[in-house]
């Protein structure tokens, strides 16, 4: 996306913005108070980072940082009830009507020894020294209703022109924190960004330091980025080397086994495969965690990704359960529906399964819409398609003397079979006596 672009689409909400000071921001009630009883201590305090960039697109925040001149244990001593949420980095948590505001002493930042955390922090009295420190321009403004902007760095300028660089060197802050390379590309994404040159090299040459991460940091910035509104711009971590970095060397990966490579080849003829592929249907995907992520190992020659990152056990299932089916013919017959159903899941179907075949393209668009209508009134009419609506239950089985245990199961099993082959004999009386039958039993 070029700059010129982005810029034009932003250009509304800086049209006659001349002087920083100009720019006012409503901040929440308890953001001004803790802002206000800092300020009238003695003390500097500004609403900082990422509230301060939302607020300026014209979006809500969902946290509100504040960051001041006071040490953490004048900002505990001034606050009824805190919480030293990570006291030793200068950061207090100050509690108000049950909601928690992270205060944050400036800080300059020791070496980082680890890709990720500075070893040591030292507090400053300058607000400069604090904003210099962080990753990229629109992240490193700071407002109060005293002071206005607070921007150093160029940071409304990138706004206006709808660009992601770097606050300094780009190789410095990358070498500080791994994780920003990654997080480069997801506000990319998020905001329909371009990343500026220096800062698209620096991302490039220093991608294999995300090694270094943990698959917990790298799950959450990568689930930002594919469920945002340009889920498309997964392109660019494979042309940083971002893919190979996080993902080369787990199970199942390229580089570690070639035998477990995917067949990523759609079974639609002419269908690109790998990324190109994933970044258009992805953009074709609803924007929903489950539905996203489904299409996106299902594109990429990577077979552990979802264990890899430390995903939950139902995004595992979920996901492990789209890409199994994403090739098996549909059909409009009920039977061969209703066994495809109880394989994926009831529920499952028409939330996840037939959204993920539209987007994955491999099959009729027409097929698929039948298909779905199908469902859809074999749904409406009741069929049994889970042993939860199967019209006996074993206390049923008991009741006619057929004690529990494995033969029992291996009945309800049947009728169950019996059921999905055809809906009408899912009626009690007559499982029942097909139970009797396959015990010998006599009416």
């Amino acid at each position: 996306m070029s700059v010129s672009a982005a810029e034009s689409r932003r250009k509304k909400w800086y049209i006659g913005v001349r002087h920083i000071k100009m720019i006012k921001i409503d901040l929440p009630e308890h953001v001004k108070k803790i802002i206000s009883v800092l300020e009238e201590s003695g003390y500097e305090a500004y609403a900082v980072g990422g509230c301060v960039r939302d607020s300026l697109l014209g979006k809500e925040p969902k946290d509100w940082d504040i960051t001041t001149s006071a040490k953490p244990f004048q900002v505990k001593e001034l606050f009824y009830k805190t919480i030293d949420t990570g006291i030793a980095h200068g950061t207090v948590t100050v509690m108000i009507s049950g909601v928690g505001y992270e205060v944050t002493t400036y800080r300059i930042d020791g070496e980082y020894e680890d890709g990720r955390h500075p070893k040591e922090v030292v507090f400053t009295g300058n607000l400069t020294e604090d904003l210099k420190r962080r990753d990229f321009t629109i992240n490193a403004m700071a407002y109060s209703d005293r002071s206005g902007i607070v921007d150093e760095f160029d940071g409304v300028g990138d706004l206006k022109r709808g660009v992601i660089r770097c606050v300094g060197v780009p190789e410095e802050r990358f070498h500080e924190d791994a994780l920003r390379i990654l997080r480069a590309v997801r506000f990319s994404a998020v905001l329909d960004f371009a990343i500026e040159e220096q800062t698209w090299e620096a991302v490039c040459n220093l991608s294999s330091t995300l090694q270094k991460i943990s698959r917990e940091r790298i799950q959450t910035e990568l689930d930002k980025l594919l469920t945002s509104d340009h889920p498309d711009r997964v392109t660019e971590l494979e042309r940083a080397g971002i893919l190979q970095a996080v993902f080369e060397g787990e199970p199942g990966s390229p580089s570690a086994a070639a035998e477990d490579r995917c067949d990523n080849r759609p079974a639609v003829t002419g269908e690109e495969p790998g990324i190109s592929g994933a970044a258009r249907r992805l953009m074709n995907t609803p924007k929903d965690h489950f539905l996203r992520w489904g299409v996106f190992i299902s594109c990429i020659p990577y077979q552990h990704v979802l264990k890899g990152l430390k995903f939950d056990n139902q995004t595992i299932r979920i996901c492990e359960i789209l890409k199994k089916f994403k090739d098996i013919p549909l059909k409009t017959d009920k039977p061969y529906l209703r066994h495809l159903a109880v394989q994926i899941g009831v529920d499952y179907m028409e939330k996840y399964y037939f959204p993920y075949r539209r987007a994955m393209e491999n099959v009729d668009p027409e097929l698929l819409l039948e298909t779905e209508a199908v469902f859809s009134q074999m749904r409406e009419d009741g069929d049994c398609m889970s042993m939860r609506t199967l019209a006996v239950k074993g206390r049923d089985l008991l009741e006619i003397g057929i004690p529990s245990g494995a033969k029992m199961g291996e009945i309800l099993n049947g009728l169950f079979e019996l059921v999905l082959n055809d809906a009408s004999m899912n009626r009690r009386d007559v499982l029942l006596a097909e139970a009797r039958k396959r015990m010998g039993y006599c009416n």
